[in-house]
């Protein structure tokens, strides 16, 4: 698992070539470059290799085909069905938004549509493989498991309270195009799969250079009792401090790792650093002004308060058994 997923040998291989050129990696300067040269890698690896392997999947599954899908499904197990489906769609909160409206333009229940919502950036084949490579194979289990029953209960409490009338009338009254996508041969399949991959790496990269320099820092000049401090056990407050600072973020789970990792190495508890995680992921600001265009504020407000609720109580759950799971 460290040599595969997590890529020791890449952060050895950073270290050898610092050496070789003169600089020291045991001082902050140069395990801030080790750092650095070693997360870019290892996540540029995975993502091109993860996102190839999602988009792929994904092409079985366009809109129409996964309206097809919910609609065959009623009450819960629609929830857990929209849920599971968020997990092999986009990355990010942002791109997520366009196919919850197209879900819901289309007369699919609401529920159904914010389980879909708040699960496909939250939990993906990809933040799965990631965790595993920094945090381990519990840890990344017990993540999605997690972010799933978040996104099921989510839309639940949605459904039940009927808030169908919050949603803005243009999309109410849209005529949902159906349209059969056709069939892709496996060479369109593998091209399709390909630029995908080009594309979103080219969206994601910048955000990734942005998070592991931001984790170089945290990891190699920010003193270990003040993350301890501000994020560790003294602060029972953290988690929700976490939560709540993800918020006006921007970045997608790639570019999030590096930061927690290096959180994690400072002190701070393994919950605090998921439940900044999943504020970051779920909750950006961008993506609620986009979500705005398409729900009044009152529906906006109770999402808000639900995934703000949902991830506080993850992150305590991570910090009480933290010492099993890692």
């Amino acid at each position: 698992m460290d040599q595969v997923l997590g890529m020791k040998w890449l952060k050895e291989l950073a270290g050898n070539l610092l050496s070789a050129l003169g600089i020291d990696v045991e001082s902050p300067l140069g395990g801030g470059l080790q750092f650095f040269l070693y997360d870019v890698v290892k996540i540029a690896i995975l993502l091109c290799a993860l996102i190839f392997l999602i988009s792929y999947v994904q092409s079985y599954f366009p809109p129409e085909k996964s309206k097809k899908i919910l609609g065959r499904f009623h009450g819960i197990g629609a929830n857990c069905i929209a849920a599971l489906l968020g997990t092999v769609t986009p990355f990010c909160s942002c791109s997520s938004i366009p196919l919850f409206i197209g879900f819901t333009s289309a007369g699919l229940p609401l529920g159904v549509t914010f389980s879909f919502l708040i699960s496909s950036p939250m939990v993906d084949m990809g933040s799965l493989i990631l965790l595993m490579s920094i945090f381990g194979v519990k840890v990344a289990m017990l993540y999605v498991l997690l972010g799933l029953v978040v996104a099921v209960i989510g839309g639940t409490l949605i459904e039940y309270i009927h808030m169908e009338d919050q949603v803005e009338e243009f999309i109410r009254r849209a005529n949902a195009v159906d349209i059969d996508s056709p069939s892709l041969t496996p060479k369109e399949r593998l091209v399709y799969a390909k630029d995908q991959m080009t594309e979103t790496f080219r969206k994601v990269f910048p955000y990734i250079l942005l998070g592991v320099g931001i984790g170089a820092v945290v990891h190699n000049w920010i003193p270990a009792s003040l993350i301890e401090g501000i994020l560790g056990k003294k602060n029972p407050l953290g988690v929700v401090l976490a939560a709540v600072l993800g918020i006006p973020m921007y970045a997608d789970i790639f570019a999030t790792i590096p930061i927690a990792e290096a959180l994690l190495y400072k002190g701070a508890q393994l919950g605090t650093v998921l439940a900044f995680m999943m504020g970051v992921t779920t909750l950006s600001l961008p993506s609620l002004v986009m979500l705005k265009k398409a729900i009044k504020m009152k529906l906006l407000g109770v999402f808000l308060a639900i995934c703000t609720a949902g991830i506080i109580v993850v992150g305590y759950l991570f910090n009480a058994f933290q010492g099993m799971i890692l």
